[in-house]
C-alpha cells in the first residue's frame, strides 16, 4: 500500500495527523526515555495522531506508524491510552516505564494485557501493509530476499517478520536484537530456544548465533547461516538470514529471520535426526564448524530447492555452525568458554 492510500485510511478512520518537532515533555515523562531513544509518533485521544517530523523523510517508516495506529483504533475503539511508539536501543512501553522504579520480581496481569496489546497492534500494521495472499506471491517471485521490502515499501523488519506469517511453512523464527543482549522483538514459532535473557542478561551467550556475531561484526549487507543446535535431546538444523540495519536513534541492531529445516527433511522421506545427527559430528570433529559434507548438503539442496528461500541455499555454501542455547552447554570440543570446562 502506497502512504497515500495509508493516510486515506487513517482519515477515514477519522483521524487526523499533527506533526511536531519536540516531543512534549508530558510524553518523555509518561515514557522515561533517554537520548538513546526518538519518540516517532503517539496516539492523543480522542482523535489526533502525533508524528515527528524527522519521519517525513522516512516514508517506510511513516506508513509503519500510521498502520499501527489505525490498528489501535480498530482494535482497541481508542481506549484512551496515548499509545507511544518509540525507537532506540532499549525500547519500552508506557507501562513498563511506569512499573520501572518498582522493584519486582514478575510481571502482572497489566503488563501482559498491555504488551499483548502492542503485539496485536504490531501484527495489524504488516497485514494491513502486507497483505497475506499477495505478499506471499512477492516473497515466492523473490525467494524470500530480505530487499522484498523494496518492492513492497516497507522496512526490513516489517518484511522479515511478516515473512513468518506469510509463509507456507510453519517453522519459522525472527529476532530483532540490540547489543550487548536485548531483544527488541522475538518470535518462536518454531520453538527455538533464545540465545540469551530477554528481561535479564545471561552470563555465558554462545557467540556462534548468527544474530551475535552479525552485531560483533563491522559487516554490511545480508549473512546466511545453516546451525546445528541441540533441543532437548534431539539435534536440529536451522538456516537463517541477517541483517544490520540502523534505528531513527542511530543505534544499530540486527534482524535475523530464519526456519527449522528439520520437519522439510522429514518432509521429503528422510531422517532428519541421523542427518542432523551427522552434521553435528562432522562439525565437532573440526571444532565447531565445517564444510557440510557433500551427502548432505544434497539432502539440504533439496529441501531449500523446494522452500524456494534463496538464503538457504547461501547457507548451505558456507560452513556450517554448532550453535548452543547457553555457553554452560557448548557442544564444541574444545568447548568456547572456561566456564563450559568446569561444567
Amino acid at each position: 500500500m502506497s502512504l497515500d492510500e495509508i493516510v486515506a485510511i487513517t482519515k477515514q478512520m477519522g483521524l487526523q495527523i499533527k506533526w511536531f518537532k519536540k516531543t512534549p515533555l508530558a510524553v518523555l515523562q509518561e515514557m522515561g526515555v533517554g537520548e538513546s531513544h526518538v519518540v516517532t509518533s503517539f496516539f492523543d485521544p480522542p482523535s489526533t495522531i502525533y508524528i515527528n517530523q524527522i519521519m517525513k523523510n522516512q516514508p517506510q517508516r511513516l506508513k509503519y506508524n500510521l498502520a499501527v495506529h489505525i490498528g489501535h483504533t480498530v482494535l482497541h475503539d481508542k481506549d484512551g491510552l496515548k499509545n507511544v511508539l518509540v525507537t532506540g536501543r532499549n525500547e519500552i512501553s508506557p507501562l513498563q516505564a511506569k512499573n520501572a522504579k518498582i522493584q519486582s520480581s514478575g510481571m502482572d496481569a497489566q503488563d501482559i494485557l498491555f504488551a499483548w496489546r502492542d503485539f496485536e497492534c504490531s501484527f495489524f500494521a504488516g497485514a494491513l501493509l502486507c497483505p497475506k495472499v499477495p505478499f506471499r506471491q512477492m516473497l515466492d517471485r523473490n525467494g524470500y530476499e530480505i530487499n522484498t521490502a523494496q518492492l513492497a515499501g516497507v522496512s526490513e523488519s516489517v518484511t522479515m517478520r511478516r515473512m513468518t506469517a506469510a509463509s507456507p511453512y510453519p517453522h519459522w523464527h525472527y529476532f530483532d536484537a540490540y547489543a550487548p543482549g536485548k531483544l527488541k522483538a522475538i518470535y518462536r514459532g518454531n520453538g527455538i530456544p533464545l540465545p540469551w535473557g530477554n528481561m535479564s542478561m545471561v552470563e555465558d551467550p554462545c557467540q556462534h548465533w548468527s544474530v551475535f556475531r552479525k552485531i560483533s561484526e563491522p559487516s554490511t549487507g545480508t549473512s546466511a547461516q545453516i546451525s546445528i543446535l541441540n533441543v532437548g535431546d534431539e539435534p536440529r538444523i536451522y538456516a537463517c538470514e541477517s541483517i544490520k540495519v540502523q534505528d531513527l536513534a542511530g543505534n544499530s541492531h540486527v534482524l535475523c529471520s530464519g526456519i527449522d529445516l528439520n520437519p522439510a527433511i522429514d518432509a521429503q522421506g528422510k531422517d532428519a535426526l541421523s542427518i542432523a545427527a551427522d552434521l553435528r559430528q562432522a562439525c565437532v570433529t573440526k571444532g565447531g564448524s565445517s564444510q557440510i559434507p557433500r551427502s548432505i548438503k544434497k539432502d539440504l539442496m533439496s529441501v531449500a530447492k523446494i522452500l524456494n528461500i534463496n538464503w538457504v541455499e547461501r547457507g548451505i555454501d558456507n560452513d556450517a555452525r554448532l550453535i548452543c542455547s547457553r555457553g554452560a552447554v557448548c557442544p564444541r570440543k574444545p568447548s568456547c568458554y572456561q566456564q563450559c570446562e568446569r561444567a
